[in-house]
């Protein structure tokens, strides 16, 4: 029996709003609203286990908008929170490296690291005391529409159903949650965010969303190598010059660091590994001194929405909008977008408290505001990178300069068509390092990841064409998706019958990095059971 069955009765709740995903810009946005009208009823639903285990995020924030939200936050700060002291900035080669000025925009000065985890976890709480009801465990597994098509809420996921679709003993269809509107607040690539883009067009007249992978861990080190608050950001090696990719190096407090890897998925080498070349970075000399002897306390992996001013889709539709990374309003060159998920989502706030729910007008005022004239000022830094390492250096310097008012827009295309085909052009030599800190591979870090999955439910990773993986992509791409997923959640096995796709979903961390890659666009992310996932820990 499929979700849509009409002969399975489904509880119904009604609010006047309800909330996809509890990250930054969805509690953000629950806040304010009931700041602004406490009579208005929102719930906000999260498909994590507990609030903040899914969320995964450098993270340095600028404060100005959780200033704004809530004045009072420095009496009682997020768990990790520390101020940033210094920042350095380096282009590596594989055994040394040079010390570079720090960009603007990766000056960090006033700016707070935290773990977006934790933050999260701590802005919950506060929603509640407003009045706000936060579901953990209730995965939305669809919208729900009327006869005109205008949203009226979400379908939750039905929990108890068997891989084959079968109902098992404990089955409980899951409950519809129907709203005056629904805020989509699910993060990168989100999965009814993407449904309701097409349903909707609303990438008519916006370029395709470009996207990268961040991957990330936390380590525990003797106290006296870590300076709470020293930012570190490089780029070049591992990366070659045709690969956007860099690194991101957190001195928190308590001996901790958090420290991570950012590959764009537009990457054109179909062999490239984003998993490994974190790894090879982390046996850098330079990093490698500081992490030797520490272990690992959490690890996992994330998309990062990096489309930017000229990807950005229409954000309203009827009955529905979208804030935060499902909008796109990351900015790259800063690698920051919480503070634009906090913004939007106040924006929203204020938009459908002033507008009687209605979510008409909210494209035009998010246009209008401070986080698209941000986001104007750096469209073109990014794209710039396409054409090879030194021409964005350049690129970036010239728009730096020029605070972005060339008067060109540089255009993104769709990330999985930038993959070159297997002999198509040269390879990149991958000039990497006998590697001796843990994890040793894929499947230790995903260990790290504590990510649960009851082996015995639907798999979430619809391939749409499975005999294309064994045939066609084998000798166009060798399989590429072996390599992007940071999981190993897919794996090419041979056995009687020939060779076949596997799929290792209880490894998913839910990064959605396979959605984005495929170069068929074969691979739907949907959601599991409400609850399974990863379980991060401060990341």
């Amino acid at each position: 029996m499929s979700q849509q069955d009409p002969t399975i009765e489904r509880d119904v709740m009604e609010y006047d709003v309800v909330t996809v995903g509890a990250g930054p810009a969805g509690l953000s946005f629950a806040i304010r609203l009931k700041q602004l009208n406490p009579e208005i009823s929102v719930c906000v639903i999260e498909k994590a286990s507990t609030i903040g285990a899914h969320i995964l995020s450098g993270a340095v924030i600028e404060t100005g908008p959780l200033d704004a939200l809530l004045p009072n936050w420095r009496d009682n700060p997020p768990p990790i929170c520390v101020p940033v002291v210094e920042d350095e900035f380096w282009l590596l080669s594989k055994a040394g490296g040079r010390k570079l000025p720090v960009p603007p925009g990766m000056n960090n000065h006033g700016n707070v690291i935290v773990s977006l985890g934790a933050t999260c976890a701590w802005l919950a709480p506060q929603a509640e005391a407003l009045g706000v009801e936060i579901y953990p465990g209730f995965a939305a597994a669809e919208t729900l529409h009327d006869e005109t098509g205008k949203v009226i809420g979400v379908r939750i996921g039905d929990m108890g159903v068997a891989r084959d679709g079968s109902h098992k003993p404990g089955y409980t269809p899951g409950i519809d949650i129907r709203a005056k509107v629904t805020v989509l607040a699910e993060g990168a690539r989100g999965h009814l965010t993407k449904r309701l883009v097409k349903q909707f067009k609303l990438d008519a007249n916006s370029d395709p969303q470009g996207y990268s992978i961040g991957i990330k861990e936390l380590w525990q080190v003797p106290e006296d190598r870590v300076t709470p608050g020293k930012v570190v950001h490089s780029f070049g090696w591992p990366a070659d010059t045709q690969t956007y990719g860099g690194s991101f190096l957190y001195h928190l407090d308590k001996g901790r660091i958090a420290l991570g890897y950012v590959s764009g998925l537009d990457y054109k080498d179909p062999e490239y590994k984003p998993w490994e070349a974190f790894q090879q970075w982390k046996n850098h000399p330079s990093v490698k001194a500081l992490l030797e002897g520490g272990t690992i306390l959490s690890a996992g992996a994330r998309a990062i929405v990096t489309g930017g001013w000229q990807s950005l889709p229409k954000v309203e539709m009827p009955g529905a909008m979208l804030i935060g990374d499902t909008a796109g309003l990351l900015n790259v060159p800063k690698i920051k977008g919480t503070h634009q998920a906090i913004r939007s989502g106040m924006l929203a706030a204020e938009h459908l408290v002033a507008s009687q729910l209605a979510p008409e007008g909210f494209d035009a005022k998010l246009r209008a505001s401070d986080a698209m004239a941000e986001l104007k000022k750096v469209r073109n830094i990014k794209p710039g990178f396409k054409r090879g390492l030194w021409f964005g250096m350049l690129n970036a310097a010239w728009e730096t300069i020029t605070a972005g008012l060339s008067p060109w827009t540089l255009k993104n295309k769709p990330d999985w068509s930038a993959l070159d085909k297997v002999g198509e052009h040269e390879q990149p030599k991958h000039d990497y390092l006998v590697r001796t800190l843990a994890p040793r591979d894929r499947l230790q870090g995903v260990y790290f990841a504590a990510t649960e999955h009851d082996e015995d439910q639907p798999v979430h990773l619809k391939v749409r064409d499975t005999s294309i993986c064994v045939t066609r992509c084998a000798e166009e791409y060798d399989n590429p998706c072996t390599r992007f997923c940071p999981a190993n959640v897919y794996e090419i096995v041979s056995d009687e019958g020939g060779k076949r796709l596997q799929i290792n979903a209880a490894n998913c961390v839910h990064c959605k990095t396979c959605d984005i890659k495929d170069p068929y666009e074969i691979i739907d992310w949907v959601t599991p059971e409400g609850g399974s996932g990863p379980n991060y820990q401060n990341l």
